[in-house]
C-alpha cells in the first residue's frame, strides 16, 4: 500500500471514529448534550481534528440522521415478503412505530429536530436521500394498493402525508409520555397499532 492510500485509509478510519463516538454520544445524552468537544474528548483527539472531517455539529447530526433512517430501513428489510400490499401497508405503519419508540432519540433528530434540515440547507445537492426513500416506500405500495382497488383512490401524495402525520403523532407523543394518563405503560404500542388499523380500515374499500 502507497503512502497516499494508507493516508485516505487513515482518513477514512478518523472519519468512522468519529461517526461511531457521535452515535454513542447522541444515545446517551441525547441533542442537548451533544458537542464537538464531547465527540473529541471519546476519540482522544482536539476538536480541531474533529473540524477537519464536519464543518460543525449540524454537519455530524445529518450523517446520524441518515445512518438513522438506514436503521429505519433494516425494520423493513422482510417488508415485500408480505404478497398484499394493504397488510404491508399496515407492517410498514407498525414497523415504523416500533421504530421511534425503540429509537426516541435518533427518531427526534430524523423527524423533529431542525439540525439535519438546517445542514442539508447548506449542501450543494440538498437531497434529503434518507426521507424521500422512506416516503417513497410508502407512496409505493399506497400505489399498489390502489391499483389494485384495496383502498379509495385518491392523491397519493396526500394520503402519505396523512398516514405519515398520523403515525408520526402517535410515535412523537409516545416518546414524550404523552399517553401515559390514556392508558398502561405495556398498551402503549398495542392502542397505536390499533389507531393505525383503524385508519387504514377507513380506507379500506374491500370492508
Amino acid at each position: 500500500m502507497g503512502i497516499t492510500e494508507r493516508k485516505e485509509k487513515q482518513k477514512a478510519e478518523l472519519k468512522h471514529q468519529i461517526l461511531e463516538a457521535s452515535i454513542q454520544l447522541f444515545s446517551e445524552q441525547g441533542y442537548e448534550g451533544f458537542s464537538i468537544r464531547k465527540i473529541a474528548e471519546i476519540i482522544e483527539y482536539s476538536p480541531t481534528t474533529v473540524y477537519l472531517y464536519f464543518k460543525d455539529k449540524n454537519e455530524i447530526l445529518f450523517e446520524l440522521h441518515e445512518i438513522g433512517f438506514k436503521k429505519l430501513a433494516a425494520y423493513n428489510k422482510d417488508l415485500f415478503d408480505i404478497a398484499n400490499p394493504l397488510l404491508r401497508l399496515h407492517k410498514l405503519g407498525e414497523n415504523y412505530i416500533r421504530f421511534g419508540v425503540e429509537n426516541p432519540e435518533f427518531y427526534n433528530l430524523m423527524f423533529i429536530l431542525p439540525a439535519p434540515m438546517e445542514a442539508l440547507s447548506c449542501m450543494k445537492d440538498e437531497e434529503w436521500k434518507g426521507g424521500d426513500d422512506a416516503l417513497n416506500l410508502l407512496i409505493t405500495i399506497l400505489q399498489e394498493c390502489t391499483e389494485r382497488k384495496l383502498i379509495l383512490p385518491g392523491d397519493l401524495n396526500a394520503m402519505a402525508m396523512a398516514i405519515w402525520g398520523m403515525v408520526h403523532g402517535l410515535v412523537s407523543l409516545a416518546i414524550r409520555q404523552r399517553f401515559a394518563k390514556l392508558v398502561a405503560e405495556d398498551e402503549v404500542l398495542p392502542t397505536m397499532n390499533k389507531s393505525l388499523n383503524w385508519l387504514i380500515n377507513v380506507l379500506d374499500r374491500t370492508n
